[in-house]
């Protein structure tokens, strides 16, 4: 979960934290039980389930594993996980929707463990998806490939943004602007931000032991997004289908490091096109 608007600005420090060989410790541990959550839900990502139920399920199986809901409460959520289906860009909020068969949907899910956050995001298809759907799905997952690949010493956060842009532009896709990746750790949003589009050789300058999170959110048409009553959820302006997925992180001394790698393998489930 991450926004240039919703941010924790109660906690955010603005300075960009260098961190030790022992918080990388603690962010694996984290990063792994979050991976691990959205692991356990594939099974129940199917048509008919109820939104409401998958987070559930969520919340029962981080406080299981002695674990706490980051979103739970914050800034006044008041579920587990955020469930984006179809041309919802990010923060749905679950409840009594059904997800049917051929959606897509998004589940963000942010774990903290002995204080440390782990954040992480992924598509999953509901049953057939059109070909047009996960296309986009592919999409998003190599523009985040591409993100990561950019990360490494002496590299700045233009480079990460720009690798992602380019790639998404170049198959006639759109990144959304309005919404980032963000500084985490001990804090749940901190600096820097991470940009989903920009120039090379730009903003902040990547150096060993910094977390963060890279999250590309991408759009079938076009870019521009809108705020629903909530105060949450986002849509697509032209109602476009809308994909993301989402790592957390670390710059180490030769590249990168990603702590929300699912160990078995389902950070990119199988999608199966109608």
């Amino acid at each position: 979960m991450s926004s240039t608007d919703i941010l924790d600005a109660d906690y955010r420090t603005g300075q960009i934290k260098i961190h030790t060989a022992e918080d990388f410790d603690g962010m694996r541990r984290a990063g792994r039980l979050a991976a691990e959550c959205l692991d356990m839900l594939t099974p129940h990502v199917v048509p008919g389930v109820v939104t409401d139920h998958l987070d559930t399920l969520a919340r029962e199986f981080i406080l299981d594993h002695g674990a706490l809901p980051a979103c739970l409460g914050y800034r006044g959520y008041t579920k587990t996980v955020c469930i984006s289906p179809n041309h919802i860009v990010c923060h749905g909020i679950p409840g009594e929707r059904t997800l049917r068969e051929g959606d897509i949907a998004n589940i963000d899910v942010t774990v903290i463990v002995d204080g440390w956050h782990g954040d992480t995001s992924r598509m999953y298809g509901v049953g057939e998806v059109a070909p047009r759907a996960k296309r986009l799905i592919d999409v998003t997952y190599e523009s985040l490939d591409r993100g990561l690949a950019a990360v490494k010493p002496g590299m700045r956060t233009g480079d990460i943004g720009h690798a992602i842009q380019t790639y998404v532009e170049s198959m006639r896709c759109s990144v959304v602007r309005d919404f980032c990746g963000h500084g985490l750790g001990k804090v749940f949003h901190d600096a820097p931000n991470i940009l989903h589009f920009g120039q090379k050789g730009t903003g902040e300058l990547l150096r060993p032991g910094m977390f963060f999170t890279i999250e590309p959110m991408v759009n079938l048409g076009k870019h521009p997004v809108k705020l629903l009553a909530d105060g949450w959820t986002a849509v697509t302006r032209d109602k476009s289908l809308s994909a993301q997925c989402e790592h957390s992180v670390a710059v180490t001394d030769d590249g990168v490091e990603v702590f929300t790698v699912s160990p078995t393998g389902q950070f990119k489930p199988p999608v199966q096109s109608a």
